[in-house]
């Protein structure tokens, strides 16, 4: 997702691996789709398609180029599963690719490769030993929380979102859409989504990708104020549904996105002829640092949306880490579907994987949670995929903005690829997103629930230490319940599920401080 700094913001160069979760086809290659997009952008791309047993060996590899026509390209590729003499170790496989953009003289002028990831089976999975269904259901209820189910990510009208159907192909331009935050709010609540966050572009509210000299600086922020008005109006006359309005603040070139929750203020950089703000608060564009301790100041939760490796510079560091960013950064997208998806029948297939980068920010010591969201911009808000994001509210307490942000404060959040499913973490009865002192043995527990009975085929507890770069690792030989005595010092675990539909979940972590 990195652009030349002329080029609008969402042109940036995607590469996405859609391959069946079995790779065993009978006998006949599986077939795996490498997708590329970059509107208006280069002319080809240069790829490659690895085949990585749990250890990390690679066991097979495919290269290739493909030609971008209309700024897409598609390749599908034949996969044969290896015997499972040379399977390499037991587990679950990964398919991961790399891409990366070439101009038509083949040069790829240092743009960043993307690279992604899926599990695999490279046989029929066993379901794994986890606890019945009955007790799973009795346990996961034993916790006080009700689970809540939505979408943290989405564009509408007041930005480049709210794309018709029939003609969405990309991002619309700002203010042009016909589909605003009502419409929004209302297609996810009759989807069976619990919440929607609309997150619009905050370099946007002038109507412009760039910067428009004759904006009107009152228009824009009363723009965003309608928006934070629509969220609310929606609510209180729909309740058990939370609409929420805020921002995606920042650009991908030289940058990263991230989304602001609970702003009441609009930020900007841009400033009009007249040199007039076209934001209620100044923040220079790219200066992390500095929204961050801004961010802290008033209380704003955020949001890490696809971070890349090469994003979010704290001085001069990509993924730094501050402390004000610690306290005010609650969530990292752990994947995302297509932002320019069309799909309705939660089945679409370009979907990418930001673990790697989110783990990154972890083990830089950033205290996130993982987070599963659609980016929508056209009008199917939460309705491309299954995915959701899962909070934990407690029993008792209804879903309003008040429990909503104590709950993303505390870190009670889950991933999910499957709307039906949920995954939750205790580590000597603590739950995920806890921070705790420890000594002796620590037990991490693992509760999958899944409401249409699909189990789970495969369980990693990933283990690092903050500050501590390359630190994570799974667990060996982890199960529902693992024991361990940690080394001392400070510690982080979360789990990641696949089910036997090849559909994943990540817990939020836990954080151990081990005397």
């Amino acid at each position: 997702m990195c652009a030349p700094s002329q080029q609008r913001d969402h042109h940036e160069f995607e590469a996405a691996l859609e391959a069946p979760y079995r790779l065993d086809t009978g006998g006949a290659p599986a077939r795996v789709t490498l997708r590329f997009s970059q509107p208006g952008g280069e002319a080809a791309v240069r790829w490659r398609l690895e085949l990585v047993d749990p250890a990390g060996r690679v066991l097979r590899r495919w290269r290739g180029r493909a030609a971008l026509r209309d700024g897409a390209a598609s390749v599908t590729v034949p996969v044969s599963a290896p015997s499972v003499a040379a399977a390499g170790a037991p587990g679950p496989h990964r398919l991961r690719i790399r891409a990366e953009p070439m101009d038509a003289r083949g040069r790829t002028r240092g743009a960043e490769a993307v690279a992604q990831h899926w599990d695999v089976a490279l046989a029929p999975p066993a379901r794994l030993a986890m606890p019945p269904a009955g007790a799973a259901a009795a346990a996961a209820q034993a916790l006080p929380y009700t689970v809540y189910y939505g979408n943290l990510h989405s564009q509408t009208s007041h930005s480049d979102g709210g794309g018709a159907l029939d003609h969405c192909e990309g991002a619309q331009a700002p203010q042009s859409a016909p589909f605003g935050p009502d419409d929004a709010y209302e297609y996810a609540r009759v989807h069976g989504l619990d919440f929607l966050l609309t997150s619009e572009h905050n370099h946007m509210y002038d109507g412009s990708e760039g910067t428009e000299p004759a904006a009107d600086p009152a228009r824009a922020k009363a723009l965003y104020q309608s928006g934070l008005s629509a969220a609310a109006a929606y609510s209180a006359a729909h309740p058990g549904f939370l609409a929420l309005y805020g921002m995606e603040w920042g650009v991908i070139s030289n940058g990263g996105h991230l989304n602001i929750l609970n702003s009441n203020e609009l930020l900007g950089w841009e400033r009009n002829g007249a040199g007039e703000l076209l934001a209620d608060t100044h923040t220079a564009k790219g200066g992390y640092a500095a929204l961050y301790t801004l961010m802290r100041q008033r209380g704003w939760l955020g949001q890490f949306n696809h971070p890349k490796q090469s994003q979010f510079k704290v001085r001069g560091k990509a993924l730094g880490y501050s402390e004000a960013g610690d306290e005010a950064m609650a969530l990292c997208e752990v994947m995302n579907t297509s932002a320019f998806s069309t799909n309705t029948t939660e089945t679409e297939g370009f979907r990418s994987n930001y673990e790697d980068s989110c783990v990154r920010l972890l083990e830089a010591g950033y205290h996130l949670a993982f987070a599963s969201n659609q980016d929508n911009h056209c009008a199917n808000w939460g309705m491309s995929y299954t995915n959701r994001t899962g909070v934990l509210i407690p029993e008792g307490e209804a879903l309003t903005m008040g429990s909503f942000l104590q709950a993303i404060r505390a870190r009670r959040v889950f991933a999910t690829m499957d709307k039906q499913a949920r995954l939750i973490l205790t580590a000597n009865g603590r739950l995920m997103g806890e921070r705790f002192d420890n000594s002796g043995p620590l037990t991490l527990e693992v509760r999958h629930l899944n409401t249409a009975g699909v189990g789970a085929s495969a369980l990693s507890i990933v283990a690092g230490v903050p500050g501590k770069p390359g630190s994570s690792a799974p667990l060996p030989g982890a199960a529902a319940v693992t024991t361990i005595t940690p080394e001392p010092g400070e510690h982080f675990y979360y789990a990641r599920l696949t089910q036997e539909d090849g559909k994943l979940l990540w817990s939020a972590p836990v954080w151990v401080r081990q005397r």
